[in-house]
């Protein structure tokens, strides 16, 4: 409903077509590659491919494509992700319709366009302290999954899981395994 609504009212812009959408963040790529298109608006949160993983797809595949991401959850650590993943802009999704069509016409013209107090707070908040390899742990651990079948499944030796969720954990200054995977969300580093 929400990417409908968005679409209607890009669509009333005179200057914007809105010639593709899709529920899925594993169909993304094959929607831009089949429909001529200048700008992918993603979500954060899609089922099939995060909308991250999604646009760094897309500028793995299509490096010409511009990528507006668009999130309810407005987390420093969301954003760095997002510019990370190739991002070209990152927005709240309760910005004013208006603020929206002005940045997809500003990634035209090859500026980014950052929420600013999505920006401070992520300025404020620092960088993710979670290595690439302790996020992935992390996140895996977060089914409720032991050690045995994380290191089974990660192709890892038990004692390195242990190693990569004690880090993880002392790092988020959790005192447990659910509690670290819920503020590295919460804080938008996984």
């Amino acid at each position: 409903m929400v990417r409908e609504a968005l679409a209607a009212l890009l669509g009333l812009e005179g200057d914007i077509d809105v010639v593709a959408q899709v529920a899925r963040g594993d169909e993304v790529l094959a929607a831009a590659r089949a429909t001529p298109v200048d700008v992918a608006l993603l979500d954060i949160e899609m089922p099939g491919m995060t909308g991250l993983d999604a646009a760094a797809l897309l500028r793995r595949e299509l490096p010409c494509l511009k990528v507006v991401i668009l999130t309810t959850f407005g987390r420093p650590g969301y954003l760095r992700r997002a510019m990370e993943s190739g991002a070209d802009a990152f927005l709240v999704k309760d910005a004013p319709a208006a603020q929206l069509a002005d940045a997809v016409r500003r990634v035209l013209r090859g500026e980014r366009v950052i929420d600013p107090t999505l920006a401070a707070a992520a300025l404020a908040e620092g960088a993710n302290p979670l290595t690439d390899r302790e996020r992935a742990v992390l996140a895996a651990s977060a089914d409720g999954s032991t050690n045995a079948e994380l290191a089974a499944s990660l192709h890892l030796s038990h004692g390195t899981v242990r190693n990569y969720l004690s880090t993880a954990i002392q790092k988020t200054g959790a005192r447990n395994r659910a509690e670290a995977v819920r503020i590295a969300r919460d804080k938008g580093w996984l």
